[in-house]
């Protein structure tokens, strides 16, 4: 059999952590290998090793049946190995042209020559159908279109090996679509292609073979036709994921968030981000806001949550106008907030898990008295959380919440948030980068919330969870509700054409 990569016995070693434990991983030429493992199963780690920002412990490497050392990702390049990260390396103040031949550039007496570069790129856009425009820059180019000059950049290269990390978690499905149509294409042209993804679906429409990895292990190899969702989710987390969501009858009470009228100008550029925005979230309701990525949801969040002042309009939490509250008595009006960066806004990443999950309740009688700490409440309270939202770390509450995994981060701020017995949760892309296991888990909580009489609202990027989650979606546009539509009487592609501008719904009152 011809491999035209071969990584055999591949160890990688963080401290005493092995996040990479004897991996094996062979890809075909001409064959999509989807990789598929729970977050912090160690695909990212094996892909830095064959991109050379990582060297392995112990196994070797193989390219087209000759052992190699991969020292550097120049050394990937010259191999002909190129990445599509899942954070997009672009240079935002310059143009598409001036990004595609950074590091390639052709000059003649120090003076760049870009009109044969320029040929080269247009001819390559034409090809694969991607119209580009060289000259714009990136940092006015859709997240769909900075993916396209990714691409652009490693075929310029001449890159026969791609490597996808997480390639489709900003782009609507049509873009989606787009992007498999490319990849079948690469492949028909001899390229081989690593595919790294969480969503089973696109592994069956993509994909010929499918490896997975649990635990910085080697699972197993198997052949994408022949085997189904469910068997390739058991493997990635070792048990039985049920993929139906259950929610009882949609039974909405009153209303308790209501927008009226919000309005929020944006940082840059003098024009509004948030539109004159109005609706309503009732009691037992998940309402969802769909859309692509930076059209106003991140801004709208913002102002319900106190973290930005709005520019205009009112805002109700059950009944009260909580417009010019602080965020801390948002909060201790029944507010819970699962923020879009957990990280930056959910986190104090050099704290211990139990000093982030008494964040929003310190200063309480119960964890403080005269200004000091009762440690050993602290501790009880924050032991309990853990094994009640199973929330795994190396040295449990003492663990500091930096080196934990993504998952469990946001367990942790889940547990903080709803043993608060909010009134209403607001959840900003609480799934994104998450395993199928960790998305199971997190929508149950979502939906126990809703079925206990809370509201929630979903802010997501993900059309599997918009559909099946919510109860009513509307669908933000360039900082305009443009529709609010019933999931079970739209199509994903209707909700696609929505999210993209190029369909308007008048919004039903709520």
């Amino acid at each position: 059999m011809d491999y035209v990569i071969e990584m055999n016995n591949i160890t990688k070693r963080f401290g005493s952590f092995k996040a990479n434990d004897n991996v094996t991983l062979k890809v075909k030429k001409g064959e999509i290998h989807a990789l598929l493992g729970e977050n912090g199963a160690g695909k990212s780690t094996l892909m830095s090793v064959l991109f050379g920002l990582y060297q392995p412990e112990e196994g070797q490497i193989k390219i087209n049946g000759r052992e190699v050392k991969i020292n550097n990702p120049n050394d990937a390049n010259a191999l002909g190995i190129g990445m599509v990260h899942q954070h997009f390396k672009l240079v935002h103040n310059f143009t598409v042209l001036e990004s595609i031949v950074l590091g390639r550039e052709t000059t003649r007496g120090c003076v760049l020559q870009m009109e044969d570069a320029k040929k080269r790129v247009m001819e390559l856009s034409q090809r694969y159908k991607f119209k580009i425009n060289p000259d714009a820059y990136i940092s006015d180019i859709t997240v769909g279109m900075q993916q396209k000059v990714e691409i652009l950049k490693m075929l310029y290269c001449d890159n026969d090996i791609l490597i996808f990390d997480e390639p489709t978690a900003v782009l609507t499905p049509q873009e989606i679509t787009e992007l498999i149509k490319v990849m079948k294409q690469l492949v028909a042209e001899g390229k081989s292609i690593i595919f790294i993804t969480h969503k089973l679906n696109e592994i069956k429409e993509a994909a010929n073979r499918c490896s997975v990895l649990r635990k910085g292990k080697f699972i197993g190899t198997v052949e994408v036709s022949e085997t189904s969702k469910e068997a390739m989710s058991e493997m990635m987390v070792g048990r039985k994921v049920n993929f139906i969501i259950d929610k009882k009858d949609l039974r909405p009470g009153k209303p308790v968030l209501e927008v009226q009228g919000m309005t929020i100008k944006a940082k840059h550029g003098g024009k509004e981000a948030v539109k004159n925005v109005s609706f309503q979230v009732r009691a037992g309701e998940i309402l969802t806001v769909a859309g692509i990525d930076g059209n106003g949801q991140s801004e709208l969040v913002y102002g319900i949550t106190g973290m930005t002042p709005i520019d205009g309009g009112t805002i109700f939490l059950n009944g009260k106008d909580i417009t010019k509250e602080s965020i801390r008595q948002r909060c201790l009006d029944g507010m819970a907030h699962i923020p879009e960066d957990r990280h930056k806004d959910g986190l104090v990443l050099d704290y211990t898990l139990q000093e982030n999950l008494i964040l929003q309740s310190y200063y309480t009688d119960r964890f403080q008295r005269h200004g000091f700490l009762k440690f050993d409440a602290i501790r009880a309270y924050a032991k309990g959380l853990i094994q009640r939202f199973d929330i795994r770390s190396s040295q449990e509450e003492k663990s500091i919440v930096r080196g934990m995994s993504g998952g469990n981060q946001q367990k942790a701020i889940i547990a903080r948030e709803l043993d608060r017995n909010p009134e209403i949760v607001i959840a900003v892309q609480p799934v994104r980068g998450l395993d199928v296991g960790a998305i199971e888990y997190i929508h149950r909580q979502l939906i126990a919330q809703r079925d206990a009489g809370k509201a929630v609202l979903l802010v997501s990027l993900e059309l599997d969870e918009v559909m099946n989650v919510s109860d009513r979606i509307i669908v933000m546009y360039e900082g305009e509700i443009v529709a609010d539509v019933n999931p079970k009487e739209v199509t994903v592609e209707e909700l696609g054409l929505y999210m993209a501008g190029a369909k308007r719904s008048v919004p039903n009152e709520a």
